[in-house]
């Protein structure tokens, strides 16, 4: 089998549901429908719809979940679905796993498919672990003898050899994904379909199930992987390809790092208004207006590194009495993980917090090129006021830093080190 071959090609998928009820409606509707289907016409109720987004109010009882989606899967690739709550990626990996039939569109696969779409999908809470895994196994289309090559292996990795003669129901969520994903991993399918379930366990198993996931789609016939998550660390580490899915569409579908900055620069677009974010936590007695993050050295506003940057941030303080206050900035990178941090509690000042606006300067930038954003934090009489994530995204440019005549890459690090070579 050549790594080179489609294992999987979805054709104009599309996914239609109806608000609210089953069915039309009405038995009329439901007979012309029927009608319509056995003379092999396109359903008429199928002209009816409006895309899938859950955070507007529509005029239509029906939705498309997927919109024509379209992609190939080349055997032994590793790909991740990505995008918003709502955005189709538990609609799509449940199409390809067969739960529910596409509305219109083809799946053609060359290979035995297992999925894990939820905690506990294809156990029996009465049987015990042991005879899950067999029956899991049949379900696969595995053989006994099969299964029992494998079992020691299975019970080994779950990390439940204790509980493994006790049923399912008496496990903890964490220990059935545990058990679950060494079933689908070592009865070695040719597509494995992963949906967020691994975020149940716990962090040594989710290094674990990545560990698994990069095994088995190693080596000359490796296994074909989708795998969906929110955690874009594990997605870049597992993924060389991903697909980004928003209201039921493909918006962009290549190399990860690519696909991950695009989701995480559009989620943070719009956001200078930090007024108008919702998702805050605090008292409010002082709530962040609008901020504001630029070069002061360059003239059209581009960061870059080992330049002079300032942050600008307006606010409003709802409270008289101010004893002791801090306004803490972190920096995140675009996986969210903080890289910098400044805080005005640790510089001797006059600030006056009065003023309704305060302004860093941080000086010679150390970030590497790439995509950020802030978290930004204010407590006042050592209660929190207001604490508002992942705002105002930046993006330190691509330049030749050091002056070889070779641009410094995006997404290499965090950090970008002024130093040379002896």
């Amino acid at each position: 089998m050549s790594k080179n071959e489609i294992i999987l090609k979805v054709e104009n998928i599309s996914k239609q549901y109806r608000l609210g009820i089953v069915g039309t409606g009405t038995i009329a509707d439901d007979l012309t429908r029927w009608w319509y289907l056995v003379r092999g016409k396109e359903d008429p109720f199928l002209k009816i719809g409006e895309s899938n987004d859950r955070s507007t109010k529509g005029e239509s009882d029906y939705v498309w979940s997927l919109k024509d989606i379209s992609f190939d899967v080349m055997r032994g690739d590793v790909i991740g679905i990505i995008g918003k709550n709502g955005a189709g990626k538990s609609t799509l990996l449940k199409i390809l796993s067969r739960v529910t039939s596409p509305t219109t569109g083809t799946i053609k696969s060359d290979g035995r498919i297992a999925s894990l779409l939820e905690v506990g999908t294809g156990f029996h809470p009465e049987l015990t672990g042991r005879e899950n895994v067999f029956l899991n196994g049949a379900i696969l289309g595995m053989t006994k003898k099969e299964i029992e090559s494998k079992l020691d292996e299975i019970i080994e990795f779950s990390g439940c050899e204790r509980y493994i003669d006790t049923p399912t129901k008496r496990y903890s969520s964490g220990m059935t994904v545990r058990l679950a994903f060494a079933v689908a991993a070592f009865l070695e399918p040719d597509i494995l379909i992963v949906d967020e379930v691994l975020a149940v366990g716990d962090a040594e198993f989710q290094k674990k199930a990545i560990g698994k996931m990069k095994d088995i789609s190693s080596g000359d016939n490796g296994r074909t992987v989708l795998f969906v998550s929110h955690n874009m660390a594990a997605v870049q580490n597992l993924c060389p390809k991903s697909i980004l899915l928003e209201n039921g569409k493909i918006i962009f579908n290549g190399e990860t790092n690519d696909v991950i900055t695009h989701y995480l620069s559009s989620q943070n677009r719009n956001f200078t208004k930090l007024s108008e974010i919702e998702n805050r936590q605090g008292n409010g007695s002082l709530l962040f207006k609008e901020g504001n993050i630029k070069g002061i050295e360059t003239q059209n506003g581009i960061i870059e590194t080992f330049k002079d940057v300032a942050l600008d941030l307006e606010y409003d303080l709802n409270i008289e009495k101010v004893l002791n206050f801090r306004i803490d900035i972190g920096i995140n990178n675009y996986l969210g993980d903080r890289v910098a941090w400044v805080s005005s509690q640790t510089l001797p000042t006059n600030f006056d917090i009065k003023n309704k606006k305060i302004s860093f300067v941080i000086f010679n930038l150390p970030l590497a090129p790439g995509d950020y954003n802030l978290n930004i934090f204010c407590e006042i009489n050592n209660e929190i006021a207001d604490w508002i994530t992942g705002v105002l995204p930046f993006t330190v440019a691509e330049k030749d830093y050091y002056g070889s005549g070779k641009v410094v890459p995006a997404n290499q690090g965090s950090v970008l080190l002024n130093f040379k070579i002896n």
